[in-house]
């Protein structure tokens, strides 16, 4: 049963992360609903949170994905219902 949630990602290597977070992001872009990214070029980083509409399953897989990258943190939450 898929659920409204959010993903919360923060990139601590821009240059070298974005293009693979990207990437990843279009993979599961069926899942998105919402993003919103702010870069803080001074240094370096990003912030990007989604809103999402997945099962389990797929937000897991999503995350997996994401987390699997040096320098990218996740975090996520599903609706009860």
């Amino acid at each position: 049963m898929k659920r409204l949630g959010f993903v919360g990602i923060i990139i601590e290597d821009r240059e070298k992360c974005a293009g693979i977070v990207n990437t990843v992001l279009s993979d599961f872009s069926d899942l998105i609903l919402a993003r919103t990214g702010l870069p803080h070029i001074k240094e370096n980083t990003s912030v990007i949170t989604l809103v999402i509409d997945s099962t389990t399953d797929e937000l897991g897989k999503l995350t997996g994905k994401l987390g699997s990258i040096p320098g990218v943190s996740v975090k996520s939450g599903l609706a009860k219902k």
